[in-house]
């Protein structure tokens, strides 16, 4: 869908807070009611890296949501890293700090690597895992292609953001990339500043690995947890392919599965509605 959120766009309207947590001041915006659900943005993103639509269709289908800078990135202050525990607690100790009870915790990318840390530390604030074409713990069918280290490693221009999000190949995937390219691009102040590129590309290392996520303390939670656990990928993710997730059919006892087709690293970047009108039918 090509729709440019309107004036009264609840996510395009939300003005940034900050909360004071241990040595750091985390940024955050919050707009919607009902079901709480954070959010922890993916790799070199900031809280305007969600696509507008996306969060409006949360918010339109009765969520509460909380989007947020990671700590000394964006407008937070403190200590920057991309270390997924840390990135984990700064989602623990806002939604502590903003009183939000049980959440549905949610994270596309790296940041559903630190949703299924949330979700293996801190099981009783979550009642539902929402995790955007990520990885899971453990050893993997497929890897990811070197093509994303290239990418994730420059400045990026639009080509790269649709070799990287969506399916080149498709010419209904890169009109979708360039409705969205417009989407992400229509919040006009009160903005995150960019992560620095450089910076960024010395945390990432040089090229896949496997496990990409080595951490058997989460796998074990995750195949012992009741709490609903949904991944939303695309077919042709280069950075986390959605085969890996497949292979845990089964070996994981609460994992629902949703797979856009022509689809790549950002489903909901190409089916913003949808991909909410999902997480709403999943968490009710």
């Amino acid at each position: 869908m090509s729709t440019i959120p309107s004036g009264d766009s609840p996510s395009l309207n939300a003005v940034t807070r900050f909360v004071d947590l241990p040595n750091r001041r985390i940024a955050y915006r919050r707009f919607g009611s009902g079901k709480p659900i954070v959010l922890c943005v993916r790799f070199r993103g900031t809280m305007d890296s969600w696509d507008p639509l996306f969060l409006d269709g949360l918010a339109a289908n009765g969520f509460d949501v909380i989007i947020f800078d990671y700590s000394g990135l964006g407008q937070s202050t403190g200590e920057r890293t991309y270390n997924p525990g840390a990135l984990a607690r700064d989602a623990i100790e806002l939604t502590g700090a903003l009183e939000l009870g049980r959440v549905v915790i949610g994270g596309w990318s790296i940041g559903g690597i630190a949703a299924q840390i949330v979700l293996a530390q801190a099981p009783q604030i979550v009642s539902h895992a929402v995790l955007i074409a990520t990885t899971p713990p453990g050893p993997l069918q497929k890897m990811g292609d070197p093509l994303f280290y290239t990418l994730a490693k420059r400045e990026n221009d639009f080509e790269d953001f649709v070799s990287l999000f969506f399916e080149p190949t498709s010419a209904e995937s890169r009109a979708a990339a360039e409705d969205a390219s417009r989407r992400l691009a229509s919040r006009d102040s009160d903005s995150s500043h960019d992560v620095p590129w450089i910076w960024a590309a010395e945390q990432l290392g040089e090229g896949p690995r496997n496990p990409a996520f080595p951490a058997p303390a989460v796998l074990q939670a995750l195949r012992a947890t009741s709490i609903p656990i949904l991944h939303i990928g695309g077919d042709h993710d280069i950075v986390f392919p959605v085969e890996n997730w497949y292979a845990l059919n089964g070996v994981l006892p609460s994992l629902h599965l949703v797979t856009f087709p022509r689809a790549g690293h950002g489903p909901q970047l190409q089916f913003p509605l949808a991909s909410a009108a999902h997480i709403a039918a999943f968490a009710a």
